[in-house]
């Protein structure tokens, strides 16, 4: 017997036979005893059409409208999914994010958790019924609804796991768990059946892209159990958890690639105390995420600074940037979008020396040039022609041996 939640994706309910299928998987579950309380997203690509249909009436797309609109994907769903529960043979209620207990900020388009009350969804289980909770939503300090972002319903079933107590957060998805690699580069990609917090974070900020990295922080943070599975096969999947101190772990456990980004080089700029700070402030202030940075050696007081953006902040961040050329006295800005990350992630680098030596050993075999380099306790990252990136995740997984059991 436990209490889970269980989170569904987009396509695990994009259409009328998958939802009925959903809804089977919930009445067994209940019918042997557990718990359980269900997180749905919008159907299959519903959160797309919609934005289309913004963009078709609008160029001015208010915050708050623009929540109020794309929201209602979930809230569909949900009322769907909770009709096939009944018909399943279970008693079900559906709720939005304000009547799950959802209290955000009121940052629209992207609203942060502050605080979730599940009185009603507590209520709910104690009566027997399975409650259905629409994803990315919640209500705001000025009562106004509010949309958690990309990727906000795996946040939103994390947080609802951890504010009741659960037992576990499933994540259903159309993969059946977490891969040393993305399986359509390396056919040979072999399912994980237990990752830790850390190396699950790192995965996700470097491009593994469920599940949403906000919620896997939101778990760790937590300690919310978590287990990614498969919508449609059912079978189990990895598992996602604390590190166990006496475990002996994985020195690589996973190579990413991320193709998202685009790098910036500021050229000329002098090279003396505060510029740094003055265009990163200005980047922090545009709300831009800044990943790599890397600063040549001063050369007759000037040096370049180079980083890397999401794509679609390029252009914003151009403009800013561009502004301050002549303030800082640089000699201009440029940019590339040809380049991508290809990182390599594994608990047991802390302990185990030598493996950014064997991943620059492997991308030099290759003639694949190293234009920037980051790293963390458990991750090294390289960024590379766009090009070639897949030919380095292919080469990066069979030299640490990822394919093999």
């Amino acid at each position: 017997m436990a209490l889970l939640v269980q989170k569904f994706g987009g396509t695990a309910v994009g259409d009328p036979d998958r939802i009925r299928a959903v809804a089977d998987h919930v009445a067994r579950g209940v019918r042997s005893g557990d718990g359980v309380v269900v997180v749905v997203s919008a159907m299959g690509r519903e959160t797309d059409d919609l934005l289309r249909l913004a963009d078709g009436v609008s160029s001015a797309r208010p915050g708050r409208e623009m929540d109020m609109l794309i929201t209602a994907g979930e809230r569909k769903a949900m009322a769907l999914l909770c009709m096939a529960i009944h018909e399943a043979g279970v008693p079900a209620d559906s709720f939005t994010g304000s009547q799950a207990g959802f209290l955000t900020d009121t940052n629209h388009m992207n609203a942060r958790i502050l605080e979730v009350r599940p009185d009603r969804i507590r209520a709910a289980l104690d009566e027997g019924r399975v409650p259905v909770v629409g994803g990315s939503q919640g209500v705001s300090t000025d009562n106004d609804v509010t949309f958690l972002g990309r990727g906000g319903s795996d946040t939103t079933a994390v947080a609802l796991a951890h504010a009741i107590g659960a037992d576990a957060c499933e994540l259903y998805t159309d993969v059946t768990g977490v891969f040393t690699a993305d399986p359509r580069i390396v056919p040979a990609a072999r399912r994980l059946s237990r990752i830790s917090f850390d190396e699950l974070l790192e995965m996700t900020a470097t491009g593994c892209p469920k599940p949403s990295m906000r919620s896997v922080e939101y778990a760790r943070a937590h300690r919310v159990r978590l287990h990614v599975r498969s919508a449609f096969t059912w079978q189990e999947g990895t598992w996602v958890e604390e590190e166990v101190p006496d475990m002996e772990q994985a020195i690589v456990s996973a190579v990413t690639h991320d193709l998202s980004e685009a790098k910036m080089t500021i050229a000329g700029v002098p090279d003396r105390p505060g510029v740094a700070a003055r265009v990163f402030r200005a980047l922090a202030d545009l709300e831009v995420s800044v990943d790599m940075i890397v600063q040549n050696t001063s050369d007759h007081g000037v040096t370049d600074i180079s980083f890397t953006v999401p794509h679609d902040e390029l252009d914003r961040c151009l403009a800013l940037v561009g502004e301050l050329v002549a303030e800082l006295g640089a000699a201009g800005v440029s940019s590339d979008t040809g380049i991508a990350r290809v990182s390599v992630i594994g608990a047991g680098m802390r302990t185990n020396p030598g493996v950014a030596a064997s991943m620059f050993e492997t991308l030099s075999d290759l003639g694949i040039n190293i234009q920037m380099i980051s790293t963390s306790a458990i991750r090294v990252s390289c960024m590379v022609d766009a090009d070639r990136v897949e030919e380095a995740v292919q080469a990066l997984h069979g030299a640490f041996g990822l394919a093999e059991v």
